[in-house]
């Protein structure tokens, strides 16, 4: 007996490696730790080796075999350290991973942004999930833990590892053009609550996360994909709303920040100078002042702006002086490593330095469990991502944001019986919304404007409609970027703010922003804020006006003086 016992602790012993790299919660710990796997991988990589494991290089699976060859090529030449992916379908982008991953000497960091899920790239083929500005409606956190935990699983199933995820901007500013709907919204409280329940949700299920965009890109006017950014702020004003949900994020463990690129005065002086590339911004507030001992991960390093200023590889070398782990998406990787090895030799930087972040990305795909990579399995993978419980978990997020201004008694009072017309504004067909009401409405018309119907149509539909004691009218956003605006005829604004005179009952599956861009709404006979141009939140509507469901939404943010953060009844 004694034994067999023994010989049962020896087994346990020896696996428990592996145990503990799979399934520990805490990530910080674990990099931080010295491990034999990692030590191992380590000592058998180039000095060259090593550097190519702080870059991850774009692929897509929808633009042909050509180009995925030529990553292949790159990640088999270079020996990078990760892949980041971009739109395609899930059963290409398995097959790719599985052949990147096979082609790697180091397993890879696979990452995708999916602040929405895989259908942020994958949007044909797989469950989007509601737009972060939707989530910061939601009351019940633990439907969000609930979404982090389902992405998390469709994340692992396709091959994935680490999520670009979540979005923790504060958005105060209404006409910001690239966070804007992406943001849990303007209360920074807010936002922790709503970004530490996806985070939290993700990583118990096993993904690796990374809060963005450090110091804070919501309160900005510029979109750094094509321009660098000023953020001309006092250093009070940042630690105490930008930098709010970072600082609380790290606290409760997140693994890992994404920088943006800005231009901020108050955390480094230096002209033109993105705190992607600011090492006041990156070691000096982000790992010693805020203590974060995870992975630094840059945004994109072929955006205008970071590049503007710092071009030819200058920005990567930058980037890593400034005590970024992982660079996203160089220019040139093979260029950037060369220059980062001669910014070594002349004592820009030190193997030191260089080493320690390197082992500290190899412990993040020890504790991933890609020691141990198992290829994906492509049977049943678009089922499994498509499957019943994820669109019902879907489908409960959007109840739970519908939000209603006002216009509780009108609801109440809406009569099944009554001659009921049934408007749809900016689509050019028969939506999910008339549908569902019509079937619940004995009496009713359906009537379709475009968003560019000219003055004659609108005139036709507003004659019709004098005709009518109950007019339902929905405000759609069919674009894929939600504005803060609607693209809408002159002629068709018009007619909203005549029909918000009546007694009309409006709905907005739009961002809700756009609700500022007409005057006299607020007059309305009721209004109701869906978010967006979903299937499931025209659903979550109906279902409110059909007496199906109680809207418990608040406001994620200010719309206008009639409208303010956590207005719902």
């Amino acid at each position: 007996m004694l034994r067999k016992a023994s010989l049962i602790l020896l087994i346990v012993l020896t696996a428990s490696p592996i145990v503990s790299a799979q399934s520990s919660s805490n990530f910080i710990d674990f990099i931080n730790q010295e491990h034999t796997w990692v030590d191992s991988v380590f000592n058998r990589l180039s000095k060259k080796d090593r550097i190519a494991q702080m870059f991850m290089v774009r692929a897509h699976t929808n633009l042909g075999d050509a180009y995925s060859d030529s990553v292949a090529k790159v990640i088999k030449k270079q020996k990078l350290g990760g892949v980041v992916l971009f739109q395609g379908g899930p059963v290409r982008h398995a097959n790719l991973i599985n052949r990147y991953q096979k082609l790697a000497k180091v397993p890879l960091l696979m990452a995708l942004d999916g602040e929405w899920g895989l259908g942020m790239r994958l949007m044909d083929s797989t469950i989007s999930f509601p737009y972060q500005m939707a989530l910061g409606a939601v009351q019940d956190e633990r439907l969000i833990y609930q979404m982090g935990q389902e992405i998390a699983k469709n994340f692992k199933r396709i091959g994935l590892n680490v999520n670009f995820a979540p979005d923790v901007d504060v958005n105060n500013n209404p006409n910001n053009p690239v966070i804007n709907y992406r943001s849990f919204g303007e209360n920074k409280m807010n936002v922790v609550r709503k970004g530490g329940a996806y985070m939290k949700g993700m990583m118990d299920g096993g993904l690796m996360t990374t809060l963005k965009h450090f110091p804070g890109h919501g309160d900005t006017d510029v979109d750094s994909h094509y321009d660098l950014p000023s953020l001309n702020f006092t250093i009070t004003r940042l630690d105490s709303l930008e930098m709010y949900p970072f600082k609380e994020l790290i606290k409760q463990g997140a693994p890992g920040v994404m920088v943006a690129h800005m231009n901020i005065p108050a955390l480094d002086t230096t002209a033109h100078l993105p705190s992607s590339l600011s090492k006041n911004v990156i070691t000096g507030m982000l790992k010693e002042r805020m203590g974060f001992k995870g992975l630094t991960f840059t945004d994109a390093m072929d955006m205008k702006g970071v590049v503007k200023y710092f071009p030819d590889g200058e920005a990567d070398v930058r980037a890593i002086i400034a005590g970024n782990d992982v660079l996203e998406l160089s220019e040139n990787s093979k260029r950037a490593i060369k220059k980062v090895r001669k910014a070594i030799r002349k004592k820009r930087l030190s193997w030191d330095d260089i080493n320690a972040r390197v082992k500290k990305i190899l412990a993040a795909k020890y504790w991933m469990g890609l020691n141990q990579r198992q290829a994906v399995i492509t049977e049943h993978l678009y089922q499994d991502l498509n499957n019943d419980s994820a669109k019902q978990l879907n489908q409960q997020l959007a109840d739970a944001a519908i939000t209603l201004l006002k216009g509780d008694t009108l609801i109440k009072q809406l009569d099944l019986a009554e001659k009921t017309a049934l408007v749809s504004i900016g689509v050019d067909s028969l939506t999910t919304f008339q549908q569902i009401l019509g079937g619940h409405f004995d009496n009713s018309l359906n009537f379709i404007l475009s968003g560019k119907a000219t003055g004659a149509e609108v005139s036709k539909v507003a004659n019709e409609l004098k005709n009518y004691k109950q007019v339902i009218v929905a405000l759609h956003d069919t674009r894929l970027r939600p504005q803060s605006k609607l693209n809408y005829s002159q002629e068709l604004n018009m007619l909203i703010s005549e029909l918000a005179s009546h007694n009309v009952l409006f709905n907005v599956f739009a961002n809700p922003y756009t609700i500022a861009s007409f005057p006299g709404l607020e007059h309305a006979g009721g209004l109701v804020v869906a978010y967006q141009n979903d299937g499931t939140f025209q659903k979550a509507a109906a279902k409110l006006l059909s007496g199906q469901l109680k809207a418990t939404g608040k406001l994620p943010v200010t719309i206008n003086s009639f409208f303010k953060y956590g207005d719902g009844l």
